[in-house]
């Protein structure tokens, strides 16, 4: 059976619904985006949890390319990728403002 393709903007908001879809991003992000930079050590401070557990939400969101990290021996500094969150703002509006159909206005009542 041949899988189906989606489009690449249904895909992108997919990554980018899923790189968000645990608090600790949520938080990583918020912190993030009253920063310019930041180091690793400062993000670890502000949530409670283990470094390691850290490093796991960085990494997911640095895959979805919401962030960008970038290595100055010895710490990792990181900073949102703005042109990315502009984009994933845009997906997001384009999802949460499509129009519904009326036809199912008494659906699952």
């Amino acid at each position: 059976m041949e899988e189906k393709k989606y489009c690449i903007k249904t895909e992108t908001l997919a990554g980018f619904a899923k790189a968000l879809g645990h608090p600790a991003r949520i938080a990583i992000m918020k912190f993030l985006a009253k920063q310019d930079t930041c180091y690793f050590g400062d993000i670890h401070e502000e949530l409670p949890i283990a470094k390691a557990t850290v490093s796991q939400h960085l990494t997911a969101l640095k895959e979805a390319g919401l962030i960008q990290g970038e290595i100055e021996t010895p710490k990792v500094k990181y900073c949102i990728n703005r042109e990315n969150l502009q984009y994933a703002h845009q997906l997001f509006s384009e999802f949460f403002n499509m129009e519904l159909s009326e036809k199912n206005d008494g659906c699952c009542r």
